[in-house]
């Protein structure tokens, strides 16, 4: 069930209610005008959360740049967390992961075609991006995480929040994982929540909308991971290794497919030090070594280290409406574009 793995420290929620504060007044300023949002003539796609940790942006920004990529020049631009650079970084082939941080070096390297671009100021790494001298021309732009970033006044905010953390049962930072209060859902066009179970029901589904209070036109999906139907060749209670926020539900749907495994559990964006590889050697003892693809860009040096690969799934059915939401969005924005020309 949702929000068994929440925890609130009770104890700070004095903190959080300062900190609600500064972020209240924040996004009132920007409504109000006082702090400018710019907008772009690219169709501009924000994906993000109201939550630190993982909700699952990764794998649906990577789903976007399927859907998009056979039409569309497609570039994501990410913040580029723990990089060791500064400023505007255009991912070339030769692009190491400390250059631009993981996420977008796991996505450079699966999707090589498209303009895998970090920045910690959006509206410059937009800018660049739209420069003659980047080749081919962008057609559209994906933010990555940027959902607070309220200088770049996106085409389309989708929201993204982990079944297993929903927001109206959590709490501000510091007491809970919360970036900014709840109305911040309100900003988004699209609403997923991710990592369901795969046996969801229509009854929870509705439990959860009805919960969420979502005004009238924004639109709301469920999405749960789809992984191999089987998992042949990886030996018999292999080891699990994850630097993920939430790995609990990944845990759930691999058990239905592998009988036994470990587990070993490290923090989001974990840098493994030569300390963890030769722990995680000695507690696999032989045995084949799982991970995800974004933790596999981290982890060297391991024997026998197999990636489980990850992807998307709507759930009831909803994928072509999701999908012609995107498309027609794009669509629009381009006939805009033709038509103030």
């Amino acid at each position: 069930m949702e929000g068994d793995h929440i925890k609130i420290n009770y104890w700070l929620i004095p903190l959080s209610w300062l900190y609600g504060i500064g972020v209240s007044i924040r996004n009132m300023m920007f409504d109000a005008g006082i702090l400018k949002s710019r907008s772009y003539k690219l169709p501009v796609i924000n994906v993000g959360n109201l939550t630190v940790g993982g909700t699952g942006k990764t794998p649906h920004a990577e789903y976007l740049i399927r859907l998009l990529s056979d039409h569309y020049q497609v570039a994501v631009l990410s913040r580029g967390y723990k990089r060791k650079t500064k400023g505007f970084v255009l991912a070339s082939a030769e692009s190491k992961m400390t250059d631009i941080g993981d996420e977008p070096y796991q996505m450079k390297h699966k999707f090589p075609l498209i303009h895998m671009a970090v920045d910690r100021d959006r509206c410059h790494g937009i800018e660049q991006l739209m420069n003659e001298n980047v080749q081919p021309p962008t057609d559209v732009v994906i933010l990555d995480d940027a959902y607070q970033h309220r200088y770049v006044k996106a085409g389309l905010n989708i929201l993204l929040m982990d079944y297993h953390r929903l927001i109206y049962l959590d709490r501000l930072l510091p007491a809970g994982r919360l970036r900014e209060p709840q109305a911040g859902k309100n900003r988004a066009d699209i609403v997923i929540v991710t990592k369901c179970p795969r046996r969801i029901t229509p009854m929870e589904c509705r439990g959860i909308l009805a919960s969420l209070q979502l005004k009238p036109w924004q639109k709301a999906f469920f999405t749960t991971y789809r992984y191999p139907k089987k998992m042949e060749g990886y030996g018999e209670n292999p080891l699990l290794v994850t630097g993920i926020a939430s790995p609990q539900q990944m845990v759930y749907d691999l058990k239905k497919i592998l009988p036994r495994f470990d587990v070993m559990s490290f923090p989001d964006h974990h840098h493994f030090t030569q300390q963890d590889i030769e722990e995680i050697q000695q507690r696999a003892a032989g045995r084949t070594i799982l991970t995800t693809e974004k933790d596999a860009t981290r982890l060297h040096g391991l024997d026998n280290m197999k990636v489980i690969p990850i992807e998307v799934e709507f759930i009831g059915g909803k994928k072509q409406d999701f999908d012609e939401t995107i498309h027609q969005f794009i669509q629009n924005n381009l006939r805009s574009q033709r038509k103030h020309s």
